[in-house]
């Protein structure tokens, strides 16, 4: 997800004003939830619901330390990372931290978006402060109980990996003094630690989830069970916005197990069919004996082909500007480059299926689901079923990947539950359902990153000065026509698509031009946002600037970025580290190079690869990486390893959705490619050493490997790949 510290603001004024956009949406009761949740006592503690211990910090009497978070873990690894800052100030003992996962509640709230949110790369940097302040409060506290019962003042008491230790050496365990710590005053103001005292932050850790998961014991939304639980799969429209004009469920209710089929709305003024059984079999093999009729007249049927055509004509005529220079040396250029990127729409499909769980009680309602806005989703929820929000319990689930796709603002698969406990609820049935989106549901009916077109048209000198550059982007609007448009969207432009191209740390006169055509596909962020296909222009682009002037490609970048330290950084550690210039590589391989910017953080990649016919080969990686402190090194070379896979996976064949008169043409992993083990190339990390607040990591990975695969490709053949996916 994009960063949106523009999109809410960190003002009250500014938070309110964006909850009452959400009227209809699921947003609109949200402002009534922060109200109904606020925790009495907050006022006269001068401190928010954010900044207290006791919603995160729980020790039982042996000792364990529990953190909760207030953040979901798609893989990232916050369910450590977190409970490292909280651990670092409250001088606990690591081996006897755990982490529990926040349900939906204005204490989990981020600090900066004043919501419950996971997504543009902001966990660390955001609560960098806040975790620590919680930690170091909660040390306080324990102090003071410490001080009282031993008899001292507490400033002669020391606290160190869970004890309290004073002057005589007589010891009181966290486990001892919890109880009574909790009736301490909670500390307004807390010193927090320099970088040269930590003992955790900045130490290679292994994850605390890491033996669930290796074992298969990790359990998920979708593993969620209680008794008497049904089991619901939907059908949704073959074209987005259809509705279901008549259906005839007799065969699928002959199906053993199967208790019902309902006609339910959908988010965007559709319907579909929901099927509920006894298990996830009978539901499937009833939705394939369901006999239905379509009502799709008045819907725009998206077509691939005919979007691209319409997007090339687009792309030769005015847009909306973002940023006007002077482009007259075109004209009469001794050298140009004119050249058409295009980008394919993409799917998230995170390894675990989309799910809900909702037990709908009448007044009360009860939901476990992996979500990344928490807080939006339980209103999403009430809305649906006419409750208010503080009626709705909603649990955060650990959640098998995410991608952006687990934040939607119209809570599709959310909504799409509630609305099945609804309808059952009003036909006497009081069981708990779980909802299933299959791969094929999520390939076929959901979000996508949108579609681009990139034309470029560049006056240059022959020796790597840019003289004129001329820069249009074609794609629909994310954030258009949600309530996030007043946020994002300013002066026509949607901000999450023209990032890294605008703002780019190169000094290029570009004269910025965009398109956000209406089209009928649900379209949503994506790892990386705008990255995502603006990098791979700009640093192919770099590249190509380079080699036409003669100059090598990373002399040309370091003279570009010479303004830019942490850019500059970054690119010199993964060359150094690579043996760029240096080694000698086999006969028929050849290097290739990008670094970008992205959610305040630089990512360099130096590839290393060869060609196998038409087919490209990589063969190794060095990557580094800026952003600032690293607070679990460990966690970092995971999430960059992992960002090269999803990058590399944009390039194979295949990795695309297409559609034909309205329907998606892919279904599942068979014909929508994703990269598996046998992609990923031997690689190393190198951080580049910072004792800055942190940035962002998530996201940062992925936009420059693609790039980087091409350039070097380009080093190998001479031709320029000038679209995602690669073409043989």
């Amino acid at each position: 997800m994009k960063r949106m510290q523009a999109s809410f603001g960190t003002s009250e004024m500014g938070r309110r004003h964006f909850l009452k956009l959400g009227i209809g949406s699921g947003f609109a009761v949200y402002a009534m939830a922060i109200d109904a949740q606020t925790p009495p006592g907050t006022a006269e503690s001068g401190l928010t619901p954010q900044q207290q211990p006791s919603p995160f910090v729980s020790i039982d009497a042996d000792g364990i330390v529990t953190v909760t978070i207030g953040k979901t873990d798609i893989g990232q690894g916050v369910q450590t990372a977190l409970p490292m800052l909280v651990a670092e100030e409250l001088d606990a003992d690591w081996t006897k931290v755990r982490c529990g996962l926040g349900p939906a509640g204005e204490a989990y709230m981020d600090p900066v978006y004043k919501m419950q949110i996971v997504g543009g790369s902001t966990s660390m940097k955001h609560s960098w402060v806040q975790y620590r302040e919680i930690g170091a409060r909660m040390r306080a506290m324990l102090i003071g109980a410490a001080a009282k019962r031993l008899g001292v003042s507490a400033s002669l008491l020391k606290a160190e990996a869970g004890v309290v230790i004073a002057p005589d050496g007589r010891r009181l365990s966290y486990g001892e003094l919890a109880a009574a710590a909790l009736a301490e005053p909670i500390p307004t103001r807390v010193q927090l630690k320099s970088p040269d005292q930590f003992k955790l932050i900045g130490k290679p850790t292994g994850r605390l989830d890491a033996r669930d998961k290796s074992s298969g014991q990790q359990a998920f939304g979708i593993d969620f069970k209680v008794p008497d639980m049904r089991t619901v799969v939907m059908l949704h429209p073959p074209v987005f916005g259809a509705k279901v004009a008549s259906f005839d469920a007799t065969q699928a209710k002959a199906i053993a197990g199967v208790e019902d089929v309902y006609k339910v709305p959908l988010y965007n003024g559709g319907s579909g069919l929901a099927v509920v059984a006894s298990g996830f079999w009978p539901a499937c093999m009833a939705r394939k004996a369901l006999k239905v009729e379509w009502d799709i007249a008045g819907v725009e049927r998206a077509d691939t082909d005919a979007l691209w055509t319409r997007y090339r004509a687009l792309a030769r005529q005015p847009g909306t500007k973002v940023h006007a220079a002077d482009i007259s040396a075109l004209e009469n250029a001794p050298v140009k480059i004119v050249a058409e990127y295009t980008f394919p729409y993409l799917a998230h499909t995170p390894m675990e299926p989309l799910n809900c769980n909702i037990d709908f009680r009448g007044d009360q309602c009860t939901v476990w689901v992996g979500s990344q806005l928490q807080m939006a989703d339980q209103a999403a929820v009430a809305t649906v079923l006419g409750l208010k929000p503080e009626q709705v319990t909603l649990h955060t689930m650990m959640a098998g990947g995410g991608f952006g796709r687990r934040a939607t603002p119209t809570s599709d698969y959310v909504v799409d539950a509630a609305q099945v406990a609804k309808a059952r609820y009003a036909a006497g049935r009081r069981e708990p359902i779980k909802m299933i989106w299959t791969r094929e549901d999520d390939v076929r009916g959901g979000y996508y990153r949108p579609m681009h077109l990139h034309r470029v048209e560049i006056a240059h000198d022959g020796k790597g000065t840019v003289l004129a550059w001329k820069h249009m982007i074609v794609g629909q609007s994310i954030t258009g026509g949600t309530v996030l448009e007043p946020f994002t969207v300013k002066d026509g432009v949607d901000e999450t698509m023209v990032e890294g191209v605008a703002g780019t740390p190169y000094p290029f006169p570009i004269a910025l031009e965009v398109h956000h055509p209406k089209v009928n596909v649900p379209v949503l962020w994506f790892r990386s946002v705008g990255h995502s296909h603006t990098a791979f222009v700009m640093e192919t682009l770099v590249d190509e600037l380079a080699r036409a002037g003669g100059i090598d490609p990373v002399a040309y970048r370091r003279r570009l970025l010479a303004k830019h330290p942490r850019n500059l950084a970054t690119l010199d550690l993964a060359v150094e580290k690579s043996g760029y210039g240096k080694k000698r590589l086999p006969r028929g391989h050849a290097w290739g190079v990008a670094v970008h910017e992205s959610f305040s953080s630089v990512v360099a990649y130096v590839v290393e690869m060869s060609m196998r016919g038409n087919e490209p080969v990589l063969h190794h990686v060095t990557a580094s990486v800026h952003c600032n402190m690293p607070v679990n090194p460990r966690t970092i070379e995971a999430q960059v390893q992992g960002g090269v896979l999803m990058g590399l996976g944009m390039t194979i064949p295949g990795a695309e959705i297409t559609l034909k008169d309205g329907h998606v043409q892919q279904h599942n992993w068979n014909d929508y490619r994703v990269p598996t083990h046998a992609h990923m190339p031997k690689m190393t990390v190198h951080i580049v050493p910072s004792a800055e607040p942190p940035t962002g990591i998530g996201e940062p990975p992925v936009p420059p490997i693609a790039p980087a695969m091409a350039n070097a490709i380009a080093a190998l053949t001479g031709k320029r790949h000038r679209s995602l996916p690669f073409s043989a």
